[in-house]
C-alpha cells in the first residue's frame, strides 16, 4: 500500500541519514543501513537526495602512521637529486638505506637507488674491461708495425 499525499500523488519516504529513497516496508535503509524510524522525514520536492560520495579532500594520509607516510612526487625528485651528488649523496644513500630514517617508503626508495647504483657500477666495469681490452689489443697491434 502506497502513501498518497493531498494531491493524490505517491508520497515517498527518504532516509533521514543519507537521503536515499526507502522501500515502503523497509526497516533499514538499503543505502547506508540506518534504521528507519516510523515517522521518517519527508523530502521536500525541491531538495535532491544526497548520495554516498567519496571524499575528494585527499586527507587519507592523516590516518597513516609516520613510518608509512607516502613520499610525494617532488620528494622522490628531491631525494634522487640528493643521492646523485657524488660523495655526500652516496653517504646519505647508505645512511637512508641502512636505517637512518623511520619512513619505510624512503628507506625502500634509497635501497632501490642503491641497487641501481651497484648495477651501473658493474656495467661500467664490464664496459671498461671489454673496450679497454680491445683498445690495448689494437694498440699493441699497431705498435708492432713501426
Amino acid at each position: 500500500m502506497e502513501n498518497l499525499n493531498e494531491n493524490g500523488n505517491v508520497q515517498k519516504n527518504f532516509c533521514a541519514n543519507c537521503g536515499s529513497e526507502l522501500n515502503p516496508n523497509a526497516q533499514f535503509c538499503g543505502n547506508c543501513g540506518a534504521p528507519v524510524q516510523k515517522a521518517e522525514v519527508q523530502q521536500p520536492a525541491n531538495v535532491q537526495p544526497t548520495y554516498n560520495q567519496t571524499n575528494t579532500n585527499n586527507n587519507f594520509t592523516n590516518n597513516i602512521p609516520p613510518e608509512y607516510q607516502p613520499i610525494s612526487m617532488w620528494g622522490y625528485f628531491g631525494y634522487e637529486l640528493l643521492f646523485s651528488i657524488p660523495c655526500v649523496g652516496f653517504i646519505l644513500l647508505l645512511v637512508f638505506s641502512f636505517g637512518g630514517t623511520k619512513n619505510q617508503n624512503l628507506r625502500n626508495f634509497a635501497r632501490s637507488y642503491f641497487c641501481y647504483m651497484i648495477l651501473v657500477a658493474v656495467l661500467a666495469f664490464i664496459f671498461i674491461l671489454i673496450f679497454g681490452g680491445i683498445g690495448a689489443f689494437t694498440g699493441s697491434m699497431y705498435s708492432n708495425l713501426y
